[in-house]
């Protein structure tokens, strides 16, 4: 089963999900989601949840750069 994304509702993005869009890291979430969704344990889904916490810790970083 694939997670998809939710459902606009009123034209209104999910701030949740617009923010790991502007990471860059959105497919990784939802690769995360999807793996927990298939193996209902997120125990056997970490390779899955280190991708995703290496993307959005790289995201920190850039943002921190940047204020600097």
């Amino acid at each position: 089963m694939t997670v998809k994304p939710r459902e606009k509702v009123d034209g209104d993005d999910d701030p949740v999900e617009s923010m790991l869009k502007k990471a860059g890291c959105l497919d990784l979430h939802y690769k995360v989601q999807e793996c927990i969704n298939t193996t209902k344990d997120w125990r056997k889904c970490q390779t899955e949840v280190n991708d995703f916490k290496i993307c959005i810790t790289r995201h920190k970083d850039e943002m921190s750069r940047l204020k600097n």
